[in-house]
């Protein structure tokens, strides 16, 4: 299945069941029919089904994600946009074209039905448990510091003709789901919002929060830049519970929030995960070890890229597209 990537228009909706997904799976050829097959939906998020396929004698897995056409953890009352599908899928093939060792591979879309088949990461396991449990990944820093550098860079303006930098802007402009980032993380933190979830104890902290007038002005600074800032082709939901790993690879998932923004987000949204990863923990030692993986994540790419460029070279626009 490596590389092989279809595309099909289903003509209607429908939402997946273990079964279907399996027949799906089957009349793609993307598995084969044996009664070795099991299918368990093991989605834990919010916005979607994710169904796990496995033939426990080839011993070989498939994913098969769908968009619901509401927020799962909710219910109807909450509706969301099925293009998110596709955007995430369209997010996951950019990506890895500049590192495809870091991203799932993609197999399968359907704009309509809003299923992506991806490469089954079974073998690895999500960062967040793992960091809770107090588990090191040595390579985590590189390889989410290779994956940032090389997205950001190359589907930016640095090195991405102009004309066809517009396109892509076109091409996963993102409404909805920026949406909930704007209000979730740019704004109803910095008032007394219903959707703020908060132990009571730390209510006299908010409220001081709430009524720090430089504090809102920075927030407001950097709603703005979220805003209107269409820089580079953005993951839009850079966490650790977006990353799957073990002690020798990495995969970055999830890229549904994908759209052009901010080079700093993704970037400020992985660094707030980690900090509060360390500072949840009582151990200096731990604490300081986080502390090193974020150091050691964006000092490598730098570096790398000042020696490969030059001091001078690298500031150059023409120098960034011919060189790299």
């Amino acid at each position: 299945m490596e590389g092989k990537q279809l595309v099909t228009l289903t003509a209607s909706y429908e939402e997946l069941t273990e079964s279907s997904a399996v027949a799906l799976a089957i009349r793609l050829g993307l598995i084969q029919e044996s009664s070795h097959l099991t299918c368990t939906e093991i989605g834990d998020g919010n916005l979607n089904y994710v169904f796990h396929i496995y033939d426990h004698k080839q011993e070989k897995g498939l994913i098969i994600k769908q968009a619901l056409p509401y927020a799962k953890v909710v219910g109807e009352s909450w509706p969301l946009t099925l293009d998110r599908a596709r955007i995430e899928s369209a997010a996951l093939i950019k990506q890895s074209e500049y590192a495809p060792h870091l991203v799932p591979a993609v197999y399968y879309s359907d704009t309509a039905l809003a299923v992506t088949a991806m490469e089954d990461l079974s073998h690895l396991e999500i960062v967040r448990k793992g960091l809770i449990a107090g588990k090191q990944y040595p390579h985590l820093s590189d390889h989410v510091g290779e994956f940032l550098g090389k997205t950001l860079f190359y589907t930016s303006d640095f090195a991405t003709n102009p004309k066809i930098k517009k396109q892509f802007v076109k091409q996963f402009t993102n409404p909805d789901l920026c949406d909930i980032t704007e209000k979730l993380v740019f704004t109803d933190p910095f008032f007394d919002s219903e959707t703020n979830d908060f132990e009571e104890e730390l209510r006299e902290s908010a409220e001081a929060l709430w009524a720090d007038l430089e504090v809102q002005a920075r927030a407001a600074e950097l709603k703005r830049i979220f805003l209107t800032s269409a820089e580079t082709l953005v993951h839009g939901d850079l966490h650790t519970g977006s990353i799957f790993a073990n002690e020798t690879e990495t995969k970055i998932i999830d890229p549904e929030f994908a759209f052009y923004g901010p080079f700093g987000f993704d970037i400020g949204h992985f660094i707030a995960n980690l900090f509060l990863n360390a500072l949840s923990r009582e151990n200096e030692h731990e604490q300081s070890s986080t502390f090193l993986t974020m150091s050691s994540m964006y000092g490598q790419p730098s570096k790398k890229c000042s020696q490969k460029l030059g001091k001078r070279t690298a500031l150059k626009r023409l120098v960034y597209r011919t060189a790299f």
